[in-house]
């Protein structure tokens, strides 16, 4: 009976043993592919990603020992069962092998029965990790999606402790809200209106991530998002050039969706605010979310709130730091809510012609 399809590497520098070795795994439905030196093993190995290996111990070059440290020590390849072959009674060569990270053993001479059941053990014990793997894969790919870029880029560098905790940092914030959402929410079904928000909110997030903008606090009607970077010029380019985006793309998405158009208003500042982490205990458990917070912030919120429908509205800092780029225009200053002086508002119109 056929055996289910595999790729195995046989490693051993006598032609022999390796002949006698395709000779039992080629009828079973085993593909054999064959290296006579630990060097050739781990070029066959970068080249045809076997299923498993059968290691020999003695060969010139590399032994077997070396070969599988080797492997083992590579996250790309540290999964491949190993299976060292070793001489009758040779101990030593099993605590070497144990010590390198091999899978398995068996003893020359090798008998057909236990060659068979050691690569089948060792053939599920490796699907059932993968399957583990891929499913482990899929939800943190599925969960990367609700993690902010900055946050991911903290982990990466250093995944044991990533430093979280709330620092002072120079960014650009931007809030996002749709215009007239509580007479839209009346007029129209909940899924009607659920839809309409996710398909703009999902070409808004692929906006955001193609200028490296993190949406840190949603709502249903808005977003707020943060833009970082070591030029404080730059970062407050990216977030007036993706804002400009996002209103252009509202202006495209409503042409296909002329039923039922939807326009947005935006706020947008820049400056020091406190970045990292903030926990809320609930009767439920904790909740951790990733924010800007501070003044800086809150006149972003207050920009937003006091645009229209289809207008960018941005602070002073902003407005210094960009130059000449955009054309502005000068709405005066204005007293908003919760911030003690009046604040010279601007609206941006798009790019300057030097631009």
């Amino acid at each position: 009976m056929e055996e289910p399809q595999a790729k195995i590497l046989v490693v051993d520098d006598e032609a022999k043993n390796v002949k006698l070795l395709a000779a039992l795994l080629i009828p079973r439905g085993y593909t054999v592919v064959t290296a006579a030196n630990g060097e050739e093993a781990l070029r066959q190995v970068q080249q045809e990603h076997p299923d498993l290996i059968l290691l020999d111990v003695m060969m010139p070059i590399l032994d077997g020992f070396e070969v599988c440290k080797r492997l083992k020590e590579n996250d790309e390849t540290r999964l491949i069962p190993v299976v060292i072959m070793t001489a009758l009674g040779q101990v030593e060569d099993r605590i070497k092998g144990i010590e390198a990270g091999a899978d398995d053993f068996l003893t020359k001479p090798i008998h057909r029965d236990e060659l068979m059941a050691r690569i089948r053990t060792s053939l599920r014990l490796k699907q059932t990790i993968e399957r583990k793997v891929s499913v482990l894969q899929g939800v943190q790919e599925h969960l990367a999606k609700f993690v902010p870029q900055s946050v991911k880029r903290l982990i990466e560098e250093n995944p044991a402790a990533p430093e979280l905790e709330k620092r002072e940092q120079d960014v650009s914030v931007l809030f996002l809200d749709i215009s007239g959402y509580t007479r839209l929410s009346e007029q129209l079904p909940p899924e009607v209106l659920n839809t309409l928000v996710e398909q703009y909110f999902s070409t808004f997030l692929d906006r955001l991530h193609e200028a490296d903008g993190d949406i840190n606090e949603t709502a249903g009607d808005g977003f707020m998002a943060i833009f970082q970077d070591m030029d404080q010029h730059l970062h407050a380019i990216k977030a007036i050039d993706t804002a400009l985006a996002l209103l252009t793309a509202t202006e495209t998405l409503n042409q296909e969706n002329s039923k039922h158009p939807l326009a947005i208003h935006i706020g947008l500042n820049s400056g020091p605010a406190f970045i990292g982490t903030t926990r809320f205990e609930g009767v439920r458990g904790t909740r951790w979310t990733f924010t800007a917070s501070g003044p800086v912030t809150n006149l972003a919120a207050r920009l937003a709130g006091v645009a229209e429908a289809d207008q960018l509205l941005i602070g002073p800092e902003t407005v210094r730091r960009v130059g000449d780029r955009y054309r502005l225009e000068n709405l005066g200053r204005k007293h908003l809510k919760n911030i003690a002086d009046a604040i010279e508002i601007h609206r941006v119109l798009g790019l300057s012609s030097s631009a």
